[in-house]
């Protein structure tokens, strides 16, 4: 799943401009600034499974994520009793990077371990 832009970016578009007269016959504009939304969020979530021993997951939480081990402890539970379990929030960029790293630690460490990203709603 990989998100890497196909196309140049375009220039932004500049804000509406709204004349305005005043008593002479001069035209005032005015500028509006325009407002940008925040980016939408997505929350990488670990799924279960019967063969990723479960210290590995302690362990690549607290590596990709940087929780302690408390909270490393307490998401492995979450993810081995609810069948997943979130990680960590972050915008879509990030998010896919923290699901492509975990992936790869699974893979290289033969554990069948997945890992997804959704947006948060």
């Amino acid at each position: 799943m990989n998100f890497m832009a196909t196309k140049k970016p375009s220039t932004p578009p500049s804000a509406p401009v709204q004349p305005q007269r005043d008593d002479s016959d001069s035209v005032v504009l005015e500028r509006r600034p325009q407002k940008t939304a925040p980016p939408k969020m997505y929350q990488v979530v670990m799924l279960n499974d019967d063969y990723t021993p479960m210290e590995f997951v302690v362990v690549v939480i607290q590596e990709f994520f940087n929780k302690d081990r408390e909270s490393a402890t307490q998401i492995m539970l979450k993810i081995h009793l609810d069948g997943r379990g979130v990680c960590g929030v972050y915008p879509r960029d990030v998010a896919a990077t923290k699901v492509n790293q975990v992936m790869e630690a699974a893979v290289q460490a033969g554990h069948p371990l997945q890992c997804v990203s959704e947006p948060v709603e």
